[in-house]
């Protein structure tokens, strides 16, 4: 939402259904798209898209305990290395920490969202993305978007599991928190707020008007 707030034509692509997402969709393994537009795509690709946006999942990551990572592939650095090989402008989005070049870091309170909200993104990008932000003001309380709101315990979950599904705030101060009012529960405690790809679009639009083009010649 925050790239076509900025201008941006946006196609999203994941290996899961997403009912609620409010553009152009296909269930697909993003990996598999990237490995084609990596090699026998690479022409499609340049003459089709503009920019590519990554989010890999982060879980393999986090480093709060909230999840046992050794569960989790990472399927960043393989999306990094096609991303690299495709060749178009691209952001990759993940948490600090991730095995990625932390270019720009976004946090909610620099955006002054509702509620607070301390949400720390690492972004990288293949293009002059600048790293100037405003700062963190991380006084007071905050509305933490993740598992669950107020903690709740799914059915037959043990004690050990119910430590990562600890949040603060109903879903209603999610929602309001993250600038995002259509997903749910488990879409927002994945989702990042819109605020931040849109500062990021702007600058993206302005790269891709701006920078100059190449012509072939024989």
């Amino acid at each position: 939402m925050g790239y076509r707030r900025a201008g941006v034509e946006v196609v999203g692509v994941d290996i899961e259904p997403q009912p609620r997402y409010p553009f152009e969709f296909y269930q697909e393994d993003a990996l598999t798209v990237l490995e084609f537009m990596a090699t026998a795509g690479r022409e499609i690709a340049h003459s089709t898209w503009s920019a590519i946006h990554a989010s890999p999942p982060c879980q393999a990551f986090i480093r709060s305990g909230m999840f046992d990572r050794t569960r989790y592939a990472d399927l960043l650095t393989p999306s990094r290395a096609f991303l690299n090989e495709i060749g178009l402008p691209y952001v990759i989005e993940n948490v600090p920490g991730a095995p990625m070049r932390p270019d720009l870091v976004l946090c909610g309170t620099m955006f002054g969202l509702p509620h607070h909200l301390r949400r720390h993104r690492w972004f990288e990008a293949n293009w002059p993305l600048s790293p100037f932000t405003l700062a963190c003001n991380h006084d007071g309380d905050a509305v933490g978007v993740y598992g669950h709101p107020r903690g709740r315990k799914p059915e037959g979950a043990n004690a050990s599991s119910f430590r990562w599904r600890y949040g603060h705030g109903d879903i209603h101060q999610w929602r309001e928190a993250m600038g995002i009012g259509w997903m749910k529960e488990r879409e927002l405690g994945q989702a990042i707020p819109p605020a931040y790809t849109e500062w990021i679009g702007r600058q993206l639009v302005a790269y891709l008007t701006e920078r100059p083009v190449v012509a072939a010649t024989a």
